[in-house]
């Protein structure tokens, strides 16, 4: 008998943003069935309806178009209670902080082990591109244009010969810490995936847990980390290491301190690059003044906004201020306006030790709204 899926999911699998919407549907039982984007139906009846030719796009069994993973998650997490969001203060502003990270703050790391180690990686990539569209005579002409142009767009967020070295540093020693939180509970927050590994599912998956060169590197420097990734795809809570499991995230709010070490980490790359960004933002929006209703997205790495300039590690970075990384924070700060004043204190005393703290006060001139499947000024 043939199964039916009520939904379909448009993405590819080698794709970061995919990966976040992909295991949430996993997870959350939701039966789908996932085509490619270069599937006829996508530019002849999704596209008119996503607007922006991005991924990934679900479909609903009403023939609803919903783009972009967030806009996917929320649809569900509105409707089932927030199944996936935690309830209490530091642990509900912990998980958008690691979609924070997911999103924006890794994105480094994922377009240099994916692009600057192509000896090990080039036929796999060449496999997932090739196969990502359908059979014409251009078809390995696209191929090889979209992977130049998915290489050239790496160097926009920030990746140069002289910025590499940092670059492996810090994800190396992330990668590290995050194998040692992983080794007392299977997620982030405790026994149940949150937002937050959603978020950090989409390049830990599609970029540095697939490809060879990062794969490798996983594998061999943090099992714990790569059986994490394989856990996130699997509908069940897939924890045998744990012989005495719970269902739930920890008790009393709290925030293990291997996952403080986890943030202390990811703060040297996601504080200057945000404040950076900030200051790039602030000042297009000053000077071009977009009317209300305005689109803040454009395609992957298009330099719209201009360059964030920032140091870290003692070199010079240049990277693409992105408009997306201000919608999540804008999300997380809205989350800390609405605690109670003790469990703001909380919250803020947790950042202060990571070196987040001004996560809670980095904003842009012009909040950001979604209408017509877009991120728009308001």
């Amino acid at each position: 008998m043939k199964k039916s899926y009520s939904y379909r999911l448009y993405g590819i699998t080698h794709s970061l943003y995919t990966g976040r919407a992909r295991s949430y549907l996993i997870k959350s039982g939701i039966p789908f069935r996932e085509l490619s984007s270069g599937h006829e139906s996508f530019k002849a009846e999704v596209l008119p309806e996503s607007k922006l030719a991005t991924i990934p796009v679900l479909v609903t069994p009403e023939g609803e178009v919903i783009r972009d993973g967030a806009a996917i998650i929320e649809h569900f997490e509105s409707a089932n209670g927030r199944e996936f969001e935690p309830q209490s203060a530091k642990q509900k502003i912990v998980s958008t902080l690691f979609e924070l990270i997911g999103t924006s703050g890794l994105l480094r790391p994922a377009m240099h082990y994916r692009w600057n180690y192509l000896d090990e990686n080039r036929e796999f990539l060449h496999y997932h591109f090739i196969h990502s569209q359908p059979e014409h005579p251009e078809r390995e002409a696209k191929a090889q244009y979209m992977m130049s142009k998915m290489q050239n767009a790496g160097m926009l967020f920030g990746v140069t010969e002289e910025t590499m070295p940092a670059v492996e540093t810090l994800y190396l020693q992330f990668l590290a810490a995050l194998n040692q939180h992983l080794t007392e509970h299977p997620y982030l927050l405790g026994w149940k995936p949150s937002i937050g590994d959603f978020g950090l599912i989409g390049p830990m998956y599609a970029h540095l847990g697939r490809d060879p060169a990062p794969l490798r590197i996983m594998q061999q420097q943090a099992v714990r980390v790569a059986r994490w990734v394989e856990r996130m795809n699997r509908t069940d809570q897939d924890a045998p290491e744990f012989f005495n499991p719970g269902d739930d995230y920890l008790g009393d709010d709290s925030i293990p301190e291997t996952l403080v070490t986890v943030l202390k980490i990811l703060a040297e790359d996601l504080m200057p690059e945000t404040r950076a960004a900030a200051e790039v933002l602030n000042q297009w929006l000053e000077e071009n003044q977009p009317e209300p209703g305005t689109s803040a997205q454009g395609s992957l790495a298009r330099r719209i906004f201009g360059m964030a300039e920032f140091s870290l590690h003692g070199k010079s970075f240049s990277a693409a201020a992105q408009s997306y990384r201000f919608v999540i924070l804008q999300k997380m700060q809205l989350q800390y306006g609405q605690l109670s004043l003790a469990e703001q204190q909380d919250v803020t005393q947790l950042l202060q030790r990571c070196g987040l703290q001004e996560l809670l006060t980095i904003r842009l001139e012009r909040e950001l709204g979604w209408s017509e499947n877009q991120d728009v000024w308001l």
